[in-house]
């Protein structure tokens, strides 16, 4: 089932809602929905972690099911029902974010995504913290994805996975561990990327994946906020832009190992 990194981009590329650079659909969640993007739900619990990708659980992807919906819209001032007031806010900015995969256990698997073409803005931002439950090993534990590809040239531009193993093998130390076994980001995980020449007129995709353990006992979910030109607003502290990993085709079987963040 291992995908190189061109039939995955084609597959999203196939899938996803194209908007604009001047004027995203809906790049912050702010009219309370997810119009502009691409989403769906499927079981994973036949399929371990090195062989799952956010395509597959999109429409056309082999585990896409369109009965099922696990994801959901979050208003400002929801409390993580797992982790509590410990996770923080629920929403970066604005009004409202998403939440990619539901937040009890059961084995599966949400994805979300959206391309925009021929971006020519200087940045693009977008944020998010993860709630991944802790049990298993690296192949199996609940696990998270999230993707930039740049459509033009076939390369990821960031790329974060992490699960919740057993000994914290699968995360690094922007996850905090709950007293009741939760591996979470307290923090909003800020990413930015400077669009420069070399860039400018690409068309790019983000997709991100929150999924449950393949054992179907333990509940993996991601937050997100926002997507494109709309850096923080002012007193949020920005961390330093996180390991930016531009990998090309040919190593596109490499980015299927388990990644940490420079």
């Amino acid at each position: 089932m291992s995908k190189t990194l061109l039939l995955a981009a084609a597959s999203l590329l196939a899938l996803s809602t194209a908007a604009n650079a001047a004027a995203f659909i809906n790049g912050g969640f702010e009219d309370g929905n997810a119009n502009g993007w691409t989403t769906g739900t499927g079981s994973r619990a036949s399929v371990l972690n090195p062989s799952l990708h956010p395509s597959d659980v999109l429409p056309t992807g082999s585990l896409y099911n369109p009965g099922l919906n696990h994801s959901s819209i979050i208003s400002t001032g929801t409390v993580d029902p797992n982790v509590g007031a410990a996770l923080g806010s629920t929403v970066y900015s604005g009004n409202y974010s998403w939440r990619v995969e539901d937040t009890v256990n059961g084995g599966f698997a949400s994805a979300i995504s959206q391309q925009v073409n021929n971006y020519t803005d200087p940045n693009i931002f977008f944020a998010w913290k993860a709630v991944l439950e802790g049990a298993h090993g690296p192949t199996d534990a609940a696990t998270m994805i999230i993707q930039l590809i740049d459509l033009t040239d076939n390369k990821t531009l960031i790329s974060r996975e992490y699960n919740a193993a057993s000994g914290g093998g699968g995360v690094d130390p922007r996850f905090t561990l709950s007293a009741n076994g939760y591996y979470y980001t307290p923090q909003w995980q800020i990413e930015q990327l400077t669009i420069d020449a070399s860039l400018s007129g690409h068309d790019f995709l983000l997709a991100v994946l929150g999924a449950d353990c393949q054992p179907t006992g333990h509940t993996g979910y991601v937050y997100l906020d926002g997507f494109g030109n709309a850096p923080p607003p002012p007193g949020v502290p920005e961390p330093a832009t996180l390991g930016l990993l531009a990998v090309g085709v040919a190593g596109a079987l490499g980015l299927r190992r388990r990644r940490k963040a420079a």
